[in-house]
């Protein structure tokens, strides 16, 4: 049995086999009209038994609402069908300020995000939208029921199935074991990172498999489509878990008749808000307007399954990701923005409650949530703004104080990627896939504030219209892209995976002391042009002075800046100096560049090293793992350096100051501290010049950077000015006009 750490929040993976259901409601189902009598006032001694509809009037009832409007059918043919007129979509544009605090202030800082305007965005989702978890929620204690080894494809693997016993002493009568299983590759050496999926699980407490004949037939694979994402998970080297969602709350509002999974034990009546775990904690009486509703008890079921992983050994705790579709896609993106455990999400087709704007008027609408079908799904608070007649009077979506890309927001700055399908495949229209787009949009601010890179584009959300279909937005931190497969997220699972690969190698936080420093490949195209020209400049004759970096030393001696590359040449000329750093590359970028030709055949008398700029992030406060990442990687480089050029003399040029971002002041500090020491006054000399660069605060001077990042001529001339001792005392004077080459620069490639 493992008793896991905390009961605290965690990621979840979850498949989602059952996409299309309650995708198409009916114009009936909406209908807010019609409604049977209010309940009788809950017996506070027994467990309520309401169905669908008399949890729906009581909450009303709780609320003061008297009538609902009727939300639009997903039917194209009945008379209150869905608006699909982009010309009609936006009837409330305004969002709600995501970078104002309540107060006014804009948020300018991580700090003020962290400590005032996260927080309240968290409560006004969880009073108004989403619902709070109450205290006092039973633990869980996991039980590991059977462990098989079987194939995922061609792959051997170890699925374990497990159960997770809710404690249920306070109320006997209600019984939540949340499912799930985990997959992890059998020839693993080391722990994987894992995809936690919602779906279903098709084994019982006993962990033997259940008989469901053909009612999930019609839910497989399309014949001649990708294999199933399971299978290409393990074929990737990651694991996966299935969590069971229905395990943890039933998908309904009140009692009904399962459609879906094994029959309720005997004895045990069926589900509903009134049981699982929202039930259980509320001793089998109706929830209040502000408790949580379904997505939100699914997320907190999801990060106990994350507690388990955190025990389990070949799981990479550090690297578990969180994932579902459509109903479930809404509920991963919960899970990812309220549970900063998780490494990751991929959300996929969540329409309406999930990425996709509330204030849009096209396809779903908040009616539609706030009806009898999908109600359950949110707060009962959330009622309020699909009402048509009540004490308080009406509201609308423009009420609400927050909105989808809020919720996007949420999981700044972890790697966040939005997935579609294409309607003409079925991912309907319904789901409207614009609206979320402008939603990923609108949320880029906070990314950026924090660090991350965005989509790309402008913030303009209004003007913004997402990409072709199959056109990636995947080179930051916040993705996009709407693949032409229809209402699942199989068809985007390999570009997820490169995409996160891509994200842990640049930065790899398990380890950073134990781990080797890795050099990683630029694999944008112009970075290869670059590469072929640089590895063309060692063949052009002798060079005595060996430039490397990033896009700070490029640029002095770059073609397309022929007034800082005039600079270059008229104070390095008659060294033999040659420039082959590199824009946008940090530590692992040069080191990869360093190991694959570009010191074949070059034998520097100096060699200046100046980098690392580029592993920190763009806004906001590093961490302490940044400073690692830094200095490790300039040691080995400086390793690189001296098993190919022994002779040569290093100078190792303090990280510059970064006005930029004034929150990275203290980590550069560190940084150069560090650094300093790597010299050793002889073969690797230290050069800081920041005290000429920067004024005691740490910001660059006037002049000396236009941008707050790059050196202009006259920071660069300070540069030189530093240099010029050190390479005459190597070098000796600089040779004559007719005795030495001109220094060169960059490859024009830019």
């Amino acid at each position: 049995m493992v008793q896991p750490a905390r009961p605290g929040i965690r990621t979840s993976i979850a498949f989602l086999l059952l996409p299309s259901i309650l995708l198409f409601p009916s114009t009936r189902a909406f209908a807010q009209d019609e409604q049977p009598a209010s309940p009788a006032p809950a017996n506070e001694s027994k467990i309520v038994v309401f169905s669908t509809q008399q949890d729906h009037q009581d909450m009303m009832r709780q609320l003061g609402i008297t009538r609902l409007r009727p939300g639009p059918s997903g039917n194209p043919n009945d008379p209150n069908a869905a608006n699909t007129d982009e010309s009609l979509a936006n009837p409330y544009p305004e969002l709600p300020e995501l970078m104002t605090t309540k107060d006014g202030t804009k948020v300018t800082t991580p700090a003020q995000w962290w400590k005032q305007r996260r927080p309240e965005i968290v409560e006004d989702f969880e009073r108004e939208v989403l619902g709070r978890v109450p205290e006092g929620v039973p633990g869980v204690t996991w039980e590991l029921l059977k462990k098989i080894e079987r194939k995922e494809g061609d792959v051997d693997v170890i699925e374990k199935r497990l159960v997770g016993r809710v404690d249920n002493s306070s109320c006997p009568e209600i019984s939540v074991n949340i499912m799930m299983s985990v997959v992890t590759p059998t020839a693993a050496k080391q722990p994987v990172p894992t995809l936690m999926m919602f779906g279903f699980t098709r084994w019982g407490l006993d962990g033997e498999d259940l008989e469901f004949g053909n009612r999930f037939g019609r839910f497989g694979q399309r014949p001649g489509g990708p294999p199933p994402k399971t299978q290409q998970l393990v074929e990737a080297g990651w694991g996966y878990a299935t969590i069971n969602a229905n395990s943890i709350q039933e998908d309904s509002g009140g009692e009904r008749q399962r459609r879906f999974g094994p029959p309720p034990a005997p004895g045990q009546t069926g589900g509903g808000l009134t049981r699982g775990i929202i039930g259980l904690t509320n001793k089998g009486q109706p929830r209040k307007p502000d408790q949580w509703g379904s997505l939100r008890a699914w997320a907190w079921g999801a990060s106990r399954g994350l507690d388990y992983l955190e025990t389990d050994s070949a799981v990479d705790a550090k690297r578990v990701g969180i994932d579902g579709v459509s109903r479930y896609g809404k509920a991963a993106l919960v899970t990812m923005a309220f549970d900063q455990r998780f490494a990751t999400v991929l959300v996929g087709s969540s329409g309406e409650g999930g990425a996709s704007l509330y204030r849009r008027n096209f396809g779903e609408a908040v009616e539609n949530l706030t009806a009898s079908g999908e109600y359950h799904w949110m707060a009962g608070n959330f009622l309020k703004y699909g009402t048509a007649e009540s004490s308080f009077g009406s509201m609308n979506a423009s009420d609400l104080p927050v909105d989808a890309h809020m919720l996007i927001a949420l999981c700044a700055p972890r790697p966040t990627f939005i997935s579609y399908g294409i309607p003409e495949q079925g991912d309907a229209l319904w789901l409207d896939q614009q609206g979320s787009f402008m939603a990923t949009i609108a949320a880029q601010p906070a990314f950026r504030l924090l660090g991350a890179r965005d989509l790309g584009r402008s913030d303009r959300y209004m003007e913004e219209t997402m990409p072709p279909v199959n056109t990636d937005l995947l080179d930051g931190q916040l993705a996009w892209r709407q693949h032409d497969g229809g209402h699942t997220d199989v068809p985007n699972i390999p570009h997820f995976v490169t995409w996160m690969q891509k994200q842990w190698s640049a930065d790899d936080k398990t380890n950073p002391k134990q781990t080797q420093h890795r050099a990683i490949e630029r694999r944008d195209p112009n970075s290869k042009t670059a590469h072929q020209q640089l590895l063309a400049k060692t063949k052009q004759g002798k060079i005595d002075v060996y430039f490397q970096g990033d896009s700070i030393t490029r640029r002095w001696g770059a073609l397309d800046y022929p007034k800082l590359l005039e600079n270059f040449k008229r104070n390095l000329h008659g060294w033999n100096a040659a420039n082959f750093a590199w824009g946008g590359d940090n530590t692992h970028n040069i080191l990869w560049r360093m190991q694959n030709g570009e010191l074949d055949g070059v034998t520097p008398k100096v060699i200046v090293l100046q980098a690392g700029t580029n592993n920190l992030p763009w806004r906001g406060p590093a961490k302490a793992s940044h400073v690692d990442d830094v200095v490790e990687g300039i040691q080995a480089i400086i390793g690189e350096f001296q098993n190919r050029t022994p002779e040569s003399t290093i100078v190792l040029t303090a990280v510059f100051p970064r006005t930029q971002n004034m929150a990275l002041e203290p980590t550069i500090n560190q940084i150069n501290v560090q650094l300093e020491q790597l010299a050793d006054g002889s073969k690797i000399r230290f050069l800081n010049i920041n005290d000429k660069l920067a004024d005691e605060s740490g910001k660059l001077r006037p002049g000396v950077s236009s941008d707050g990042l790059h050196l202009e001529e006259p920071g660069y001339q300070i540069w030189a000015d530093a240099l010029k001792p050190i390479l005459t005392e190597i070098l000796g004077p600089p040779a004559t006009e007719d005795q030495a080459p001109t220094a060169t620069g960059d490859p024009s490639a830019n």
